[in-house]
């Protein structure tokens, strides 16, 4: 069965764009445990460093990351229907 790409593609760029509002809300809320987590994962001590948070920065990050994962979900998509259609 073959995936609407387009769909697909704006269900993963509404999912990013909720992830990115929420985790921008964290870091609003709780910046030096945020700070330590992001450290965490990125294998990194950067509990010297600060946030420099503000509300053009978040929109910025909300539109890139909705353009980049609704690229990549409409790309992944036309992907996934090409092997299937190859069978």
């Amino acid at each position: 069965m073959p995936l609407n790409a387009f769909k697909f593609g704006m269900a993963s760029a509404i999912t990013a764009a909720i992830l990115w509002l929420v985790c921008s809300l964290l870091v609003m809320l709780m910046p030096s445990m945020m700070l330590s987590m992001s450290g965490d994962m990125l294998h990194m001590e950067l509990n010297d460093m600060g946030w420099h948070l503000t509300l053009t920065g978040v929109v910025t990050g909300l539109v890139a990351w909705f353009v980049a994962a609704g690229i990549a979900g409409w790309l992944l998509a036309a992907v996934y229907n090409r092997l299937q259609s190859s069978n």
